[in-house]
């Protein structure tokens, strides 16, 4: 019984890894969370849980993308269409501004936009910093899986306060290759997860801290919060499947 909840355990990372990596030699790598077989508190409030159960088909979800480094004012709309009810076939549809945004599908059931946040994010840091996706995303599920504290938060949602679990982790903090990319050593990524919130995702933030690791003036914030959720009329019967205008946007594939 033992030997199999172990190994009903690594496919869990597994599955985990291939939903934020898409790389098959990552599936293996970081010896499983250092060295434990055991799925951290965070992994799976973050990566494991069904956050669109409940949620009805044709349904979409929509998160405003806030970037720093965008024009003032400039906010993009990141859209999760629910396709099957509570996503039971794992076939919801992510878009923004550029179109259809293709996702690594890892077999989980997490809400996609988690993983479209992080695919953008890493590809960002592998274009600022000339180093390779892998290694930033290793990094990351490192410091997930290292059992980050959760604690209960309230949080501002379409003016409405909700209570938010929070996660926040610094994947680079003490990383050996620090002094490569010295100028985000100290990045910050916040999760608020709220169940009351359709999709459960209430915020994902990322921080660049400005001089002597002053998150008061960062250099850089990106931000996905919340909007509304949308009852999408069902398609009519036999209609034409018309694939979505493709993406120019980050893959998980480069």
């Amino acid at each position: 019984m033992r030997g199999a909840t172990r190994c009903l355990r690594r496919d869990w990372r597994r599955l985990l890894a291939a939903c934020i990596t898409c790389v098959a030699c990552q599936l293996h790598a970081v010896a499983f969370a250092a060295g434990t077989d055991e799925i951290s508190a965070a992994e799976k409030l973050i990566f494991t849980t069904d956050h669109l159960h409940g949620i009805e088909q044709q349904t979409e979800l929509d998160y405003a993308f806030l970037s720093s480094d965008q024009p003032a004012h400039s906010t993009d709309v990141v859209r999760v269409l629910v396709v099957s009810p509570d996503n039971a076939k794992g076939d919801a549809q992510v878009s923004d501004h550029s179109g259809a945004v293709p996702l690594p599908d890892g077999g989980l059931q997490c809400n996609p936009v988690i993983v479209y946040f992080l695919e953008r994010d890493i590809a960002e840091m592998e274009r600022l910093t000339g180093g390779q996706r892998r290694y930033f995303q290793q990094r990351l599920r490192l410091a997930l899986a290292a059992g980050p504290k959760i604690e209960t938060v309230t949080s501002q949602i379409g003016g409405k306060s909700v209570k938010a679990q929070q996660i926040v982790v610094q994947p680079y903090l003490n990383d050996p290759n620090a002094d490569r990319f010295a100028q985000y050593t100290g990045k910050r990524y916040t999760f608020q997860i709220a169940d009351t919130v359709p999709g459960q995702v209430a915020l994902i933030r990322t921080d660049v801290p400005g001089a002597n690791n002053d998150f008061a003036h960062p250099l850089q914030t990106q931000t996905l919060s919340f909007q509304a959720a949308l009852r999408k009329l069902p398609p009519p019967p036999n209609a034409p499947n018309v694939p979505m205008k493709p993406s120019d946007a980050p893959r998980a594939s480069r």
